[in-house]
C-alpha cells in the first residue's frame, strides 16, 4: 500500500479500483478511514479475545487508513478516536448490508 506522499494519486479512488485481496474482497484499507459505531475506550494491556468497547463516551472509533496516511497507518488495526462531528478528507464510512437468512 502507498500513501499520496510516494504516489500520483492525490485523493479517494472509485470502488473497485484495485484488484481484490487473496479473498476476493475489495477495498478494505485505504481510500479512507472509517467510522465505526463503538464509542471510543483504550484497550487492556493484555491479551484479550473479543475485546468490548466503552459503552459510551465522547468520541466514536475510526479505523483503517486513507489515502492520505502514511503506510504504517494504513492497517486495519489502527484504531483511533474522534468527536462524532469531526470530518476530513480522509475519513468515510462503509455501508453494510447482511445478506438475508
Amino acid at each position: 500500500m502507498s500513501s499520496w506522499r510516494t504516489t500520483p494519486h492525490k485523493g479517494t479512488k472509485p470502488v473497485g479500483s484495485y484488484r481484490p485481496n487473496p479473498f476476493g474482497l475489495y477495498d478494505l484499507a485505504g481510500n479512507v478511514r472509517e467510522w465505526c459505531q463503538d464509542w471510543f475506550g483504550k484497550y487492556p494491556n493484555r491479551s484479550v479475545s473479543d475485546p468490548q468497547g466503552a459503552s459510551t463516551g465522547e468520541y466514536r472509533v475510526f479505523r483503517g487508513g486513507s489515502w492520505s496516511r502514511d503506510p504504517q497507518d494504513c492497517g486495519s488495526a489502527d484504531r483511533r478516536g474522534g468527536a462524532p462531528a469531526f470530518c476530513g478528507i480522509g475519513l468515510g464510512f462503509r455501508p453494510v448490508l447482511a445478506p438475508p437468512g
